[in-house]
């Protein structure tokens, strides 16, 4: 198993533990390159949402980030090929648009209402920035507006007591993820 796939991180920094990269890697090739037909075993959803250790001498996070979101691509466009494949475009695009409106229900709610908050003695996502992201979204589904699939994948918020709950913050940027894929 070759260890030079991605550059190292900096001997000062941690990076993405090597084994777990390479072992995800394995996976995702042989996932990738399964029949088509066959039931998934890896999807663009679970490349979103996977994560490595962090150890010293591991790999660049950049770099690996980078790996995964064209990994990501390419499952989503493969995805979408099947699903259109199986029910045709039109079925496609009207269950898209079906999601992409049930989002914008969400992020269309009034300021420091769009999601449920946590407790005052808990940390969630400051409504505000939060509140402020979920306009883009929604110039971008009612507009078409400038908002890029690297942007929400790598949006942050800062954390505060009784912020939003994190959890459906991101359960909808994912979802937003998803609906961007489907119609590059």
């Amino acid at each position: 198993m070759s260890t030079n796939t991605f550059p190292r991180a900096r001997r000062s920094a941690k990076g993405y533990d090597i084994l777990q990269v390479e072992d995800f890697l394995e996976d995702a090739k042989r996932a990738y390159a399964a029949p088509a037909g066959t039931p998934a075993v890896l999807t663009s959803s679970d490349i979103r949402r996977t994560g490595f250790t962090l150890r010293r001498g591991g790999y660049a996070t950049e770099a690996v980030d980078a790996a995964l979101e064209r990994l990501e691509d390419a499952f989503a466009e493969r995805e979408r090929a099947g699903h259109v494949r199986v029910a045709g475009q039109e079925a496609f695009a009207g269950e898209i648009r079906a999601r992409a409106q049930e989002i914008l229900a969400r992020v269309a709610r009034a300021k420091r209402r769009k999601f449920k908050r946590v407790s005052g003695f808990t940390l969630g996502y400051r409504p505000k920035e939060v509140d402020a992201f979920c306009d883009r979204i929604v110039a971008y589904l009612q507009q078409g507006g400038d908002l890029t699939v690297s942007e929400v994948r790598e949006v942050s918020f800062r954390v505060v007591k009784g912020g939003y709950n994190e959890a459906q913050v991101d359960a909808v940027l994912d979802a937003v993820v998803e609906i961007m894929l489907a119609v590059r």
